[in-house]
């Protein structure tokens, strides 16, 4: 597995991570814990040392199915975690003050079994508490060595900088694919201003751009991306055109439409490290496979096309969601 540098003074990592966040959350019923460990280990053979979690997937189920999987590794691996929400419960709103954010990182550590935590992120920026005295508990906590790294997720040009002149930000997280380009307008060049590294989630659309969804798709009870205008029925109808002029390119270059849809965003900038997650092995040994993909400038112009004739259908959140990104 090839890697990458998150940030200018950040870890060095795996070109793609993976995001466990579906493994406990967010996309219907949980996996076992066994299997999900399963996974993360088989992971780890394979070259990956890039793992996302965060206090609010279960909540906090997710970092305790991390945590055991990675013990046994956990010198040869970066974890990520964040904070930010209430008593870590995302429907109980945003808590980014100091005294919840050493709470989180306690239990946190304690969860993921280790004495400290390679890159916490503030999972969304809270209104009621200045940026600078987020960035100043980090800072301490960094002091203390129950932190390495900073970063920030969905977070805005104007919270990053200020994050940044306190506590430098070694990465942010933001959804960034073939059909959420957004960061590429603001957030990007200030990254790379500042050399700050970037995490997409969802690079694969939420799993649209494998091909695999369609209007027919039916999701689970529990699962998020039924509040999803964009995964909506008729959006998702609309949005087909873009994945099957996708196909055919990948075909061409006889790899398979998620493949080459990582590939893109390795192609963008050497500081992205994107998370594709997935409960299933197979999945995971195609998502890796896009790391020894290459896009020639041919390539990548024809995908540009490609994208530009075939405008994306609907938001991306819902309302109430969409009013936690980008402050």
């Amino acid at each position: 597995m090839k890697t990458r540098q998150l940030g200018r003074g950040g870890p060095t990592v795996s070109a793609l991570g993976l995001g466990c966040m579906g493994l406990s959350y967010g996309y219907g019923p949980a996996t076992d814990a066994v299997e999900a460990i399963k996974l993360i280990r088989a992971a780890v053979e394979r070259g990956i040392t890039f793992f996302d979690t965060a206090e609010a997937y279960g909540p906090f189920v997710n970092e305790r199915v991390v945590g055991e999987a990675l013990e046994p590794v956990r010198d040869q691996v970066v974890i990520a975690t964040k904070f930010g929400f209430r008593d870590g419960d995302i429907a109980k709103g945003l808590d980014s003050r100091p005294e919840r954010i050493r709470h989180m990182v306690e239990e946190s550590l304690r969860r993921l079994r280790t004495d400290r935590i390679d890159l916490l992120y503030q999972h969304r920026v809270d209104p009621q508490v200045p940026m600078e005295v987020v960035a100043a508990t980090v800072k301490d906590l960094i002091r203390e060595g129950k932190v390495k790294h900073f970063g920030l997720s969905e977070a805005g040009v104007e919270s990053i900088r200020r994050a940044h002149a306190v506590q430098p930000v070694t990465a942010v997280q933001s959804e960034y694919s073939l059909w959420w380009r957004e960061p590429e307008e603001k957030v990007l060049p200030v990254l790379e201003e500042l050399g700050i590294g970037f995490v997409p989630f969802s690079p694969l659309g939420k799993g649209f751009l494998t091909g695999a969804i369609n209007a027919q798709t039916s999701f689970g009870a529990s699962d998020f991306r039924n509040s999803v205008p964009r995964l909506a029925p008729e959006a998702r109808e609309a949005n087909r055109a873009l994945v099957d002029v996708l196909a055919g390119i990948a075909r061409q270059k006889n790899v398979t439409p998620a493949q080459l849809a990582l590939a893109w965003l390795l192609a963008q900038k050497p500081w992205i490290v994107p998370i594709p997650g997935t409960t299933k092995l197979p999945r995971f040994e195609e998502n890796i496979g896009a790391a020894t993909v290459v896009l020639s400038p041919q390539d990548l112009t024809e995908i540009e096309r490609a994208v530009a004739m075939n405008p994306i259908q609907g938001a991306r959140y819902p309302a109430d969601r969409q009013k936690l990104v980008g402050r």
